[in-house]
């Protein structure tokens, strides 16, 4: 039986992407791989016909559909979308500008609800198909000094676990993937921006940031094993919905969970006051 599969992933020129595209291919699996710039897969090239570089600008519909168009007439067809674009963006909320804050949901959200919306209507007409959106475990239990890269990542969860309500009933399976910190250059200026105003009454979420940029090279994940949990999850029975990707972020997510249980046991009667009396 041939289980090999023809996979569209954004933001593969690099990173995580880089390393899951690499090791599909490996594995004999077709990749379609997205990047702003085709020059950045000089590592994939000798994988031959099963590579398709495509140059998108996951800003625009045009530019996504004439890539996934493309995917679809050199593969056949497109078992498995993987979103995985995005960047960090460090400060307070009251630091950031409107122009920050905008470019940070256009990658990291916004570009994820097109790629979607773009793939759909190859995934109905299949009956199939997985669909893997990278949030982070960022976006489940944030930390200090990441508010709206927080935000941006909670809404992309927010989306998937809805999606995965919508598609199941069309044989679309979707999981929400919260990594926790990879061994990647996540951590490295070109994956990550900070804010240009800055505001001395938060400067203690400047040791934050320096605690991530201090991780880099030290990280606890590996990202040449992703691959190899992804082709578990497309081929299980039944995948997981949500994901934590990482001993560290699984901890950190039974932390919050915890907590959330505490929080909600202790506020009991005051959530059930609001509800109309005998």
């Amino acid at each position: 039986m041939n289980d090999t599969k023809n996979w569209y992933i954004t933001g593969a020129s690099k990173g995580m992407g880089l390393a899951i595209a690499k090791k599909l291919l490996s594995k004999g699996h077709r990749v379609a791989a997205t990047s702003r710039s085709v020059s950045g897969f000089d590592e994939l090239e000798n994988f031959g016909d099963l590579f398709l570089p495509l140059e998108v600008d996951l800003k625009s519909e045009r530019s996504i559909a004439e890539s996934l168009k493309t995917t679809v007439d050199k593969f056949g067809g497109i078992d498995v979308l993987v979103n995985n674009a995005g960047y960090g963006l460090g400060g307070a909320l009251e630091e950031l500008t409107q122009e920050e804050i905008y470019e940070n949901f256009e990658v990291n959200f916004f570009a994820v609800v097109r790629v979607v919306q773009q793939a759909l209507p190859y995934l109905r007409k299949q009956r199939s198909g997985h669909i893997i959106n990278i949030s982070s475990i960022a976006g489940f239990a944030p930390g200090l000094g990441w508010s709206m890269y927080c935000a941006a990542k909670f809404a992309v969860s927010g989306l998937t676990e809805a999606l995965a309500n919508d598609l199941k009933p069309l044989g679309i399976n979707v999981t929400n993937v919260l990594p926790g910190w990879f061994r990647t250059n996540f951590a490295k200026a070109d994956s990550i921006a900070y804010n240009k105003n800055q505001i001395e009454d938060y400067a203690f979420l400047r040791e934050y940031h320096q605690k991530m940029s201090s991780m880099d090279g030290a990280q606890l994940g590996d990202p040449d094993k992703i691959a190899d949990v992804f082709l578990e999850l497309v081929n299980h029975e039944n995948p997981a919905v949500n994901l934590f990707l990482g001993s560290d972020s699984f901890n950190r997510a039974k932390k919050k969970l915890a907590d959330l249980s505490s929080q909600m046991d202790y506020w009991k009667d005051v959530s059930s006051s609001t509800d109309f009396g005998d």
